[in-house]
């Protein structure tokens, strides 16, 4: 594991024309980042700067011990939610808290080498708890963008909506103005420059706007009178045993979601560049990063895939982009802090409500309304658990119910056959079974052989009839096995054994031979009875049916 800026240091992939290049970008970053940073903290409930102090530190060490190349590290619109929910459960000394909490969790994964799971993770629950939280994150916007009077929103998605509709009479029409021109400068800018983004050219306009117009629009500086350009001491939060408990579940939630965040937008980033990224690396970079964001005073950062993309698009090719992006934003803080007072509410609500429509990524949740129906159950139960309730509760209704999902696809994928029934085998053979007058039957199993198709195994078994003299079981294609299945394979060995039924096993795969053997049913069955081929154990089970009927004879 080592950062992908040493190693391109130590391969000298970085040229003085790509780092003119990741210069400019790194700059063009920031510009981007900025509203988004201040925006980000206010709606989770924090004073403007920590976004900023979170996009600084987080930013510079995510990019300087990220796995990937272009990764850029800040505050993200999925974290407003939780975030929101700690400071109003434990307040600010709890978020920093659970934010290092968290930041410890994620170094842990990445040392444990976890990086890779994310594999295992559904598009179904990605999209549907990524849809879900642009629809939080939107509906935390309503109260500014229409200027609404309310001095507490709820935190609950449905009674914060039920004070939305209560408080209708109050919108600021000027405020609402405002909002949209902001929206339609955001959607419209690009066509005109896309260098520039066109978020920053709506908050200027519309604090120009405001400014020069007074306009009964409530500013940053109207809710918070004291905003600060210096950059805090870091300090450790008072922790203690009871905190720790109480606030473990928070940092879980915090460390999931930056880890899945992260490595998707990571992903993303190689499909741009080329390039494979060190998930493990990368979420060591993530855990120190939401750390010393967190003894900064700032609050959970992962890696943002809206910036990462622009990163890529102006020309970023290596992690000096994000450290000068984060550089970029120190230098902005300390000269032009004070100058945020003046920014509009609804402005950074409406750069919200588009971010908000970005990520809804609803294009990709209506084309997977057309997938298989159990595929869009865990969609739409994702979706909507991450509304109503949290993103620890949708993604463990969405990974519990793709278990089963999935579990019940492989199960029914395994079948068990009667070869002697479907007459699958040559003249030769099928002369010896006829001439066995039934007494030997050939069961193969199709797929792998675990606690899923146990019981239509043991229903199998408990249909073999007492006139059988030989059972021969295939394993050819059960390429795994598990203890529940052992347990069934130790039933039809007492089964055999009560009817005295010869069993004989062929075709035995590596993985299903050491369990066998580990388990000891291997000595049950005997190491004699387990061949390699079906046509050995045919010809050997014919054998011994002929010695039973001439001792009978």
């Amino acid at each position: 594991m080592m950062p992908k800026l040493f190693t391109m240091i130590k391969n000298n992939e970085i040229t003085k024309q790509q780092l003119a290049k990741d210069v400019i970008a790194g700059i063009i970053v920031a510009i981007i980042a900025l509203p988004l940073s201040i925006a980000l903290a206010i709606s989770s409930g924090v004073s403007p700067e920590k976004g900023l102090i979170t996009a600084i530190f987080a930013g510079f060490i995510i990019s300087l011990l990220g796995g990937s190349k272009v990764q850029i590290g800040g505050p993200t619109g999925a974290f407003v939610i939780i975030i929101y929910s700690i400071i109003q459960q434990y307040g600010l000394n709890g978020l920093i808290t659970a934010t290092i909490m968290a930041g410890i969790m994620l170094v842990i994964i990445g040392l444990l080498k976890f990086g890779s799971l994310i594999k295992y993770i559904p598009q179904t629950i990605t999209v549907g708890f990524t849809s879900g939280i642009a629809i939080t994150l939107l509906s935390t916007q309503i109260k500014d963008f229409f200027g609404l009077k309310i001095d507490k929103v709820p935190a609950e998605f449905i009674p914060k909506w039920q004070t939305y509709f209560e408080n209708m009479n109050t919108i600021s029409t000027s405020t609402l103005i405002i909002g949209i021109i902001c929206i339609l400068i955001i959607v419209l800018w690009p066509k005109v420059n896309k260098t520039i983004p066109g978020s920053l050219i709506a908050l200027v306009v519309a604090t120009l706007a405001v400014k020069f117009l007074n306009l009964p629009v409530e500013t940053i500086g109207d809710r918070f009178q004291a905003l600060s350009s210096a950059i805090p001491m870091p300090m450790f939060p008072k922790i203690t045993i009871s905190t720790i408990n109480q606030l473990f579940a928070p940092a879980m939630t915090i460390a999931i979601l930056a880890a899945l965040e992260s490595l998707l937008s990571a992903v993303v980033a190689d499909g741009m560049i080329g390039d494979t990224h060190d998930s493990n690396m990368e979420l060591v970079a993530q855990g120190v990063g939401n750390i010393i964001s967190g003894l900064f005073g700032g609050i959970p950062a992962t890696g943002a895939i809206a910036r990462t993309a622009a990163n890529v698009k102006n020309g970023g090719k290596s992690p000096i982009s994000g450290i000068v992006h984060a550089i970029t934003l120190l230098i902005i803080m300390l000269a032009l802090m004070p100058v945020a007072k003046l920014i509009p509410m609804t402005a950074l609500a409406a750069i919200l409500a588009v971010v908000s429509y970005n990520m809804s990524e609803w294009r990709t949740f209506k084309s997977l309304l057309k997938a298989p129906k159990s595929d869009v159950i865990v969609l739409l139960i994702t979706f909507f658990c991450t509304i109503v309730f949290d993103l620890v509760v949708a993604i463990e209704f969405g990974m519990v119910i793709t278990m089963f999902l999935f579990m019940k696809r492989v199960s029914e994928t395994t079948a068990i056959r009667d070869l002697v029934e479907e007459e699958v085998f040559d003249d030769e053979i099928l002369d010896l079974l006829k001439k066995s007058d039934g007494k030997i039957l050939v069961y193969q199993v199709d797929g792998p052989l675990f606690f899923g198709i146990v019981q239509d195994f043991i229903i199998k078994v408990n249909s073999v009839k007492a006139s059988t003299e030989v059972l021969i079981l295939d394993m050819r294609h059960s390429y795994a096995i598990d203890a529940s299945a052992i347990d069934g394979l130790k039933k039809l060995v007492r089964h055999c054994r009560k009817h005295k039924i010869k069993l004989l096993i062929t075709h035995v795969q590596e993985q299903p031979m050491h369990v066998l053997g580990h388990m000891g049913l291997s000595d049950a069955i005997g190491v004699e009875s387990i061949y390699e081929t079906k046509r050995e154990a045919i010809k050997i089970a014919y054998d011994y049916i002929t010695k039973i009927r001439n001792f009978m004879n």
